[in-house]
């Protein structure tokens, strides 16, 4: 049973992200307030969840949330920073979007920046701890799956309405096969050293 709350402050917000091990596309953050008392039996941490799952969830969650963001930080700024830089400016940027700013924020991991001196706690599998991270981690997933769709009628060779960037067999395959697009991360070890492109 995932826990509503980590503080005692009302408007606690949890935020999460997606993508950070891929190769091409996106990292993906989003950031949730929910209302007291907000329950849903299949809310998990979205690794956890079925498509189908995260599908249906997506719509409640952007439905009953208090306050939304989801935010991407794409690959040359991936490249330019670092991806674990990347993952925390997502979830800054999406936690701006929020209609009201949060009192206290919860993060999935164990990494974060202070956020305009606001009080937060970093909560290792805190997606599968706590509803508002898990309720992030369904939005940053759904929405990167999505734009990773969208993205795959560009390119249809990699697969990535499947694989959605992630280092596949078959990814790596099409990679070898036919070069990288201007989507792929080029800071990333994109093959295995005796597979190495010429970039």
């Amino acid at each position: 049973m995932l826990l509503s709350k980590f503080s005692n402050y009302f408007l606690e917000c949890g935020t999460d992200e997606a993508g950070r091990g891929c190769l091409a596309g996106p990292v993906t953050a989003a950031a949730v307030i929910l209302p007291n008392g907000f329950k849903n039996k299949i809310l998990t941490d979205s690794k956890q969840l079925s498509e189908n799952k995260r599908d249906i969830l997506r719509p409640i969650i952007e439905n009953e949330a208090l306050h939304f963001g989801v935010y991407h930080i794409f690959e040359e700024e991936i490249d330019q920073i670092n991806i674990l830089n990347a993952s925390i400016l997502a979830m800054h940027k999406a936690i701006e979007q929020l209609k009201r700013q949060p009192e206290f924020i919860i993060v999935d991991g164990n990494r974060f920046k202070p956020f305009k001196k606001i009080p937060h706690e970093t909560i290792i599998k805190g997606d599968g701890k706590f509803l508002s991270i898990a309720a992030a981690s369904v939005l940053a997933k759904t929405h990167r799956d999505l734009y990773m769709s969208r993205i795959h009628e560009e390119f249809p060779m990699y697969n990535w309405k499947k694989n959605k960037g992630y280092p596949t067999k078959e990814h790596r395959e099409a990679i070898k096969k036919y070069g990288i697009t201007k989507y792929h991360r080029k800071s990333f070890r994109l093959l295995p050293e005796q597979l190495k492109l010429d970039l």
